[in-house]
């Protein structure tokens, strides 16, 4: 794909989300924080240094995840990931990552459906389950080991 036409795939998609958003009467501060999210995602990149890396996917969607995790003293000290996917995925990785940053492993490790939903500030439909829940499914794997890092 050269540049025009992910750029045109892109612009179509954010324009399309934002119409889809806009038709499910989700609040204007929701449909903004999860677009700026999507668009700006916080902590997206590889880390070149992990103790956990753990790839998620959702064929319904064709999300794509990769988390990469670091942890010091027990506690999640660094985050990163890669992936592609529709807004709701990659926004709740992106809120998830800030939120699990000097998170506890054990802490994170109880962080519920709910706790993702509530993130997203929206109610998600039977279609977009899996995709909210995408990130937490594969931090969950992550702190059930994961592949470790080779160093």
């Amino acid at each position: 794909m050269n540049l025009i036409e992910y750029y045109d795939k892109y612009v179509h998609t954010c324009q399309y989300i934002d119409y889809l958003l806009r038709c499910a009467g989700m609040d204007d501060i929701y449909q903004e924080n999860i677009l700026d999210h999507y668009k700006h995602p916080h902590r997206k990149g590889a880390l070149l240094e992990y103790d956990a890396k753990e790839e998620g996917t959702n064929p319904s969607c064709g999300d794509e995840l990769t988390l990469y995790v670091k942890y010091a003293d027990e506690k999640i000290s660094d985050l990163g990931f890669t992936g592609e996917g529709c807004a709701i995925s990659q926004a709740a990785m992106s809120m998830l990552g800030e939120r699990l940053i000097g998170m506890t492993r054990e802490d994170a490790g109880k962080l519920s459906g709910q706790d993702m939903y509530d993130m997203l500030g929206v109610a998600v439909g039977p279609q977009r389950e899996k995709c909210a829940l995408l990130p937490l499914r594969t931090l969950q794997r992550a702190l059930a080991g994961g592949t470790v890092a080779k160093l």
